[in-house]
Parts: structure tokens; C-alpha cells; sequence
């Protein structure tokens, strides 16, 4: 019940809405007057006949706000406060559709709005109405109507709103009203960046106090903390390393100096993403010398424990292999791959110092799987040492790739680590048992190709013998084994096929008749990515093959395969999220016929007029036995369709959608994979109705760093 009352109050309140805002477009909806402009009389009066409703319902969805996903301390069933351990979408669902209703309502009166949030949070303050439950509902409906105000009356809100909070986690008493408090002032800074972007004082003040709240053992609290200060500092991050007026020094230094005391009591995974913050802030600073000074400091921690350990590892190679040195190694990896994500390419003199370090133990803890699991045999592989092991190849990996990927602007930085790779990396993939070989590897690979693209041509036949016959055999025996492989393998082949064609036209008939079989297990695939993958490349082979020497040969020997396996798909049911590629994979081999200088068919046995008409032929008999409730004269009325019109897109989808759905096959079931580019273009609309309103899309969620100045 609560739910219909819900979506009629959002229906009712947008389409009040709506009318106002079509009636003057040209002002704000919070400086419109009611009952100016004659045309509008109507309108206005209906607003004012709701004013009294519409004030209440905005009081009951204050105090009945759903919670957002953001917040992760919450009250259990028996009244203690607590870490959220698991999402409920009931909730997600609900919080969604109050908060659209509430910026709807707050543009049909931002007055009413703002006074009605503040009354409530001074009862908060004085007590009169204090409990976790009201602050927490009026925090969480602060937080959602971000960016439906005027930049001014926001400015003007928000000091009193982050004022009032601060001194209630002042005056406040006990450790979990205490912990409520914090989530709030967390939830409702995080909501606001242009504010803080605008007010110096406030910002640091916010982080400072976040500061605190990572020293707060309360569950929850400090992941929250954390995650906060990473959403302020992507909004803010010019703020940090520009000295502000009345400040000594840019946040940053002072942050760096006192970084020990900070992460002090923060656990690992919160100290990743803290450096992954601190590296935003690190990356807005232009100057060069500046902005590896602050790097230095920032891993001067991290560098220290590695140096440490390598020393001792040149004493003793035992070292290593002690358990907790191992999780200290996947520690300082995981910490540099958090750096390097924030701050692409300039994460340069990082990696270069770490580097060839990183590869000795890389090689060193992979001989030390291959050989446990020799020894242990394949349950070995299942040990807690082993899968600890492989932790650290996986993050040395994880962090190569994300330095290459993010190196965008300095592309020769990135090359020059991959001749050192080849052996430690590549040759160990090959050299492994299947079950200790990386599918990061792939991955990994795939990045370079993509990134370097034709500078790799060199490099392709001993990346190919390295992964391609033993990934091969490892996913091709039936479609569950080794999942992170399948994936990852068609990445690479695909990033091959677009960037390095060239390795690909040098392969033996064998090499590339296992390349073109394996493609087709691919779209074969019922797990939806890997299909797309497979089908995607396949695309990128067919128009490099037909714009090639080769393009009669390669036709002739994988015309008619390729044509059976896509209709194979195409027409089983299984596979309709494929459908926009199946489409575009057809049109282009009924086009490529008309280019084609010689024949399809076997030219000892029979003989056609022309390409276009054999595969007319041939498409007729293959469908027709595919189909045999439908009649020769439907199937040729198809077929014929098809031809006609392969040179329009449009035209040519409907027709197959139209046969497909008319099929006894596809007739019973739900066919909305078939309109999925439909329903995205539909999805876009949306979005674009969403970002005209004011609010509607949250400013914390828009991608606005430019605007930090």
C-alpha cells in the first residue's frame, strides 16, 4: 500500500511540476509569483489550492526518508547501532523514487523546503525532537535534494545545516549517538560539492573532521570516512594543492606531514582508498617538481617497508615465503595500485623505482606455486598458502595494467616496460601447470595492444605462442572451467584483431582456422560477455579481412561457416542479447558478396550467376531446414527480404526482428533483448528530461571536476 501511495504522490507532484515549469520556462521556479501572467491563472490557482497538501507531504517525506546507498551505519532489530552488511534494493528502490518526489516538491517551493528542513534539525539541536531515526530521515532528505537550488539560497542552507550539525556532534554524548551524527555530516558533505568548492573554511573544516572520524572505532564509521573524503577530494581536488588565503602551505603538505597519525588506525583496504585520495588531490598540481615532491611523501611509507623487505629477501630468499611478509608485499602493491589509479601517468617515478623489484618476486613467487603445487598436486591449488601466493601475482598484474591504461597522454612511458616483462610474465603463463596460470596475464596484455597498438605488431607471435594453444585448451572443454579466462582471452584476441591485423594475415591456415573455431565457441558462449566479445571481434576480423589482399581466400574458406554458426545463434532462442551484433555480422556478409571476384561455391560441381545468388540459395535451404513449420514460399519471401535490404541497417533489422518473432520458436517468450537498442535510446531520453531538471541527477554523481577552479 505504502508503495502505490508513493508512486501516486510522484505522479501527482511531476505533472503539477511540469505544468509550472512549461508555463514559464524562462524563470525559476523558485522566483515565480503566483497568479502574474493571465495564461497562467489556472495553473496558479490549481498551486495554491495544493499549497497546505503539498507542505505536509513534504513534511511526511522528511520525516519518512528512505535510506541512501551511501550510508553504511544503521540501526538493527534490537535497537544497536551497526555496519550495514548487506544492501537492501527494496530500500535503494524506494529511496529513489521520495527523493525524485521531494526535488519536485522542493521546486514548487524551496522556501517552504528550507524552512521546513531546519525547524526539524533545531528540535534536533535543542532536543525537542531528538532520536537517531529523526536525524537520520532529515539528514537523508537534506542530502537528496542536492543541486535543485539556486547556488545563493544553497550557500545560505547549507552553513546552517553543516554548522548545526558539527555542534550537535559536539554537545552530544555516547558512542552511538555519536556515530549517527557522523554518518550524517558525512552523508550530507558528500551530497554537496559545489558548496564546498565555494567555501574554503567549511571544506577544511568537513575533512578535518573527517580526519577524526578515521580514528573512530564505531562499525562503519571509518569506512564511511573514507569513503566521503573520496568523493569530496574527486569534486575538490584543485582546492587541495592551491595555497588558500590565511593558509602557510597547500592541505596537501600539511597532509602529508601528518600522514602516519592519519592512517594510523585505519585498516588496509581503508588506507587503499585514503591513498587513492590523496593521489587525486597530487594529480590537480601542474607543477611538475611540486607534484613528485608530494608522490615521494606520500609513498615514503610504503617505500620504506619494501626497501626493507627486498634487503632482507637479498640476505635470505626464505624470507619471503614467511606468511606475514607475503600479506606486507600484497599490502604495498595494493597501496601503489591505488595511487596509480588516481594518478595516471603521473605515477611514473613510482613504478620505475618498484619495478624490476616487483618482476623478481613476481617470477620468484610463481616458481614457488608451480613447485607447491607439483609437489601437493591439484588440491594443492585450493591451499590458503598458494591462494595467497597468487594474490601477489594478480596485484602485480593489476597494477602494471593500470599505470599502462592510465598512462593515456605519455604513451612511450608505458612501452618501455614491456620488453622486461616478456620472460617474467608471458614465459611463466606458458611455463604453468593450467591451474596456476593468471588470467590477468591476458588482460594485462590486452591493455598494451590496445594502448600501443601497432607498435606491438612485433611482439604478437610470441605473445601468440605464449597464451593462445594452452588458454586454448583450458576453456575449450566445456563452457564452466576457468571463467576469468574466457573472458579475458577473447579481450586480448580482439584487441589483436583490431590493433595488429597485420599478425594475424601471418598466421598458418592451421593457426587462423583455430582462431576463426575459437571465435565461433565464443558467440556460441550462453555467459552474455564472452559472446559479445566473440561476436565483436569476429566484426573487426570480417571488415579487416575484406579490406585486405586475402579477402577472396578468407571468404571462400569461412563464408558459409560463419553464416551457419550466426543463424545457428541467431535462431536458437539462447542468445538474443546478442541480436544488434548478429544483425551487423549478416548485413556485412550478405554486402561483402557483391565485392568478392570469385566464387563461393565449388565451381567442379555446380555453377550460379553471381555470389549474391548462391547465397541466396544456400540461406534458403539452411533456414528452411532450420524452420520446418515454415513454408519454402515464407522462407524464400525472407531470404529475399534480406537481400533487398542489406544496404539499409534499419530496414534490414526489422525484417529479421519480424521473422524472428513470428517464429514459432520465439512467438511464446519474452523478446525484449530484441529492443534493447530501442529501449537505450529511450533510457537516453531519460536521462537528458533528468538533467534538465535542476537536482534531478545528483551533482555529487555528474562528472564536474573541470569546474573545481
Amino acid at each position: 500500500f505504502q508503495e502505490v501511495c508513493l508512486d501516486y504522490w510522484n505522479v501527482f507532484v511531476l505533472e503539477l511540476f511540469e505544468a509550472h515549469n512549461q508555463m514559464e520556462p524562462a524563470i525559476p521556479a523558485a522566483q515565480m509569483i503566483p497568479g502574474v501572467d493571465g495564461t497562467g491563472t489556472a495553473v496558479h490557482q490549481r498551486r495554491q489550492l495544493y499549497a497546505s497538501p503539498l507542505s505536509k507531504l513534504r513534511m511526511l517525506m522528511i520525516c519518512r526518508m528512505a535510506k541512501p546507498e551511501e550510508v553504511l551505519i544503521v540501526e538493527d532489530e534490537n535497537g544497536n547501532i551497526v555496519r550495514e552488511t548487506m544492501k537492501d534494493n527494496d530500500v535503494l528502490v524506494q529511496y529513489k523514487i521520495m527523493r525524485e518526489t521531494l526535488i519536485y516538491l522542493s521546486h514548487l517551493d524551496h522556501e517552504d523546503t528550507e524552512q521546513q528542513m531546519l525547524k526539524k534539525l533545531t528540535k534536533q539541536l535543542n532536543g525537542e525532537d531528538w532520536s537517531w531515526n529523526n536525524l537520520n530521515t532529515l539528514c537523508w532528505a537534506i542530502g537528496s535534494i542536492s543541486g535543485s537550488m539556486v547556488e545563493e539560497q544553497e550557500n545560505r542552507f547549507l552553513v546552517m545545516v553543516i554548522r548545526d550539525l558539527l555542534n550537535l556532534c559536539e554537545i552530544t554524548k555516547g558512542k552511538d549517538n555519536k556515530a549517527v551524527i557522523a554518518s550524517n555530516i558525512m552523508y550530507v558533505v558528500g551530497q554537496y560539492p559545489r558548496f564546498l568548492r565555494a567555501h574554503w573554511k567549511f571544506l577544511k573544516t568537513v575533512v578535518n573532521k573527517l580526519f577524526e572520524f578515521m580514528h573512530e572505532m564505531h562499525p562503519g564509521v571509518q569506512d564511511m570516512a573514507c569513503d566521503t573524503f573520496l568523493k569530496i577530494v574527486q569534486k575538490c581536488k584543485r582546492k587541495f594543492v592551491t595555497q588558500q588565503v590565511g593558509e602557510n602551505e597547500p592541505f596537501v603538505s600539511e597532509l602529508l606531514t601528518n600522514l602516519a597519525t592519519t592512517i594510523l588506525d585505519l585498516e588496509p583496504h581503508q588506507i587503499h582508498t585514503f591513498y587513492e585520495s590523496v593521489g587525486h588531490m597530487i594529480q590537480a598540481e601542474s607543477d611538475n617538481t611540486k607534484r613528485d615532491e608530494y608522490l615521494k611523501r606520500l609513498m615514503s611509507l610504503p617505500n620504506q617497508k619494501w626497501a626493507e623487505i627486498i634487503g632482507q629477501a637479498g640476505q635470505s630468499i626464505d624470507i619471503l615465503k614467511n606468511q606475514d611478509v607475503i600479506r606486507s608485499v600484497l599490502n604495498i602493491l595494493q597501496t601503489n595500485t591505488s595511487v596509480a589509479t588516481s594518478l595516471g601517468p603521473h605515477f611514473f617515478p613510482q613504478i620505475s623505482l618498484i619495478f624490476l623489484d616487483m618482476l623478481t618476486v613476481y617470477r620468484m613467487y610463481s616458481e614457488l606455486v608451480s613447485s607447491t603445487i607439483a609437489e601437493g598436486g591439484p588440491y594443492a591449488s585450493k591451499s590458503s598458502f598458494v591462494k595467497l601466493l597468487r594474490s601477489i601475482k594478480r596485484e602485480t598484474l593489476k597494477l602494471i595494467e593500470t599505470f599502462v591504461d592510465k598512462a593515456e597522454d605519455l604513451p612511450h612511458l608505458g612501452k618501455q616496460f614491456v620488453p622486461p616483462m616478456m620472460d617474467p610474465i608471458l614465459g611463466d603463463y606458458a611455463r604453468n601447470v593450467p591451474d596456476a596460470r593468471e588470467s590477468e596475464v591476458l588482460s594485462l596484455f590486452a591493455t598494451i595492444i590496445n594502448k600501443y597498438k601497432a607498435e606491438m605488431l612485433d611482439d604478437v607471435p610470441r605473445i601468440f605462442e605464449a597464451v593462445f594453444q594452452c588458454t586454448l585448451e583450458m576453456i575449450t572443454k566445456n563452457f564452466e572451467d576457468y571463467p576469468e579466462h574466457r573472458l579475458k582471452f577473447f579481450s586480448l584476441l580482439r584487441a589483436i584483431g583490431t590493433h595488429c591485423f597485420k599478425a594475424l594475415i601471418q598466421l598458418s591456415s592451421q593457426q587462423l582456422k583455430l582462431v576463426i573455431d575459437s571465435i565461433n565457441w565464443a558467440f556460441r558462449h550462453t555467459e552474455r560477455n564472452i559472446a559479445e566479445t566473440g561476436l565483436s571481434l569476429l566484426l573487426e576480423i570480417l571488415k579487416n579481412f575484406q579490406a585486405s589482399e586475402f579477402t577472396n581466400q578468407f571468404y571462400k574458406t569461412y563464408f558459409l561457416t560463419i553464416e551457419q554458426e550466426i543463424f545457428a545463434v541467431l535462431t536458437d532462442s539462447f542468445h538474443k542479447p546478442g541480436f544488434k551484433l548478429h544483425v551487423l555480422v549478416l548485413q556485412h556478409l550478405f554486402c561483402v558478396v557483391d565485392g568478392l571476384t570469385e566464387p563461393l561455391w565449388d565451381a567442379s560441381t555446380v555453377s550460379y550467376p553471381s555470389n549474391a545468388m548462391f547465397v541466396r540459395d544456400y540461406t534458403i535451404k539452411l533456414l528452411g531446414a532450420s524452420f520446418p513449420n515454415m513454408t519454402a514460399a515464407e522462407v524464400t519471401k525472407f531470404v529475399d527480404g534480406l537481400l533487398g535490404s542489406r544496404h539499409d541497417l534499419p530496414s534490414f533489422k526489422n525484417h529479421i526482428r519480424d521473422f524472428l518473432v513470428q517464429s514459432k520458436e520465439f512467438s511464446a517468450q519474452d523478446n525484449k533483448d530484441l529492443y534493447a537498442e530501442e529501449a537505450a535510446v529511450q533510457r537516453e531520453k531519460e536521462r537528458q528530461r533528468m538533467l534538465a531538471i535542476p537536482g534531478l541527477i545528483a551533482p555529487s554523481e555528474l562528472q564536474d571536476e573541470m569546474v573545481d577552479s
